[in-house]
């Protein structure tokens, strides 16, 4: 790990995430590229942009955008382990 990337990890402000069913401790970026975005390790928050998945990540939310949605809001209102974060979040 870097000097820069050890001094900017230490901005990021962690938080419990989800991998799977399993409850593991994340990153929310606080700035950079990624403001706001959750991210597995802080120095993604810094990494240069993939414009490849970037653009097949818009045509998909043009195609199928609000079934995803829906899809994620069942998810995160029935799944045990996402419902286990909004209070270990708090």
């Amino acid at each position: 790990m870097q000097l820069q990337e050890l001094v900017d990890s230490l901005n990021e402000k962690q938080i419990w995430g989800r991998r799977g069913s399993q409850t593991v401790r994340k990153y929310r970026c606080t700035s950079g590229m990624r403001k706001g975005r959750i991210v597995a390790t802080a120095a993604q928050c810094f990494a240069a942009p993939n414009i490849k998945a970037r653009f097949a990540m818009k045509r998909t939310r043009a195609k199928i955008g609000r079934r995803m949605m829906r899809k994620a809001q069942r998810t995160r209102r029935t799944n045990p382990a996402s419902r286990r974060l909004k209070f270990l979040n708090k």
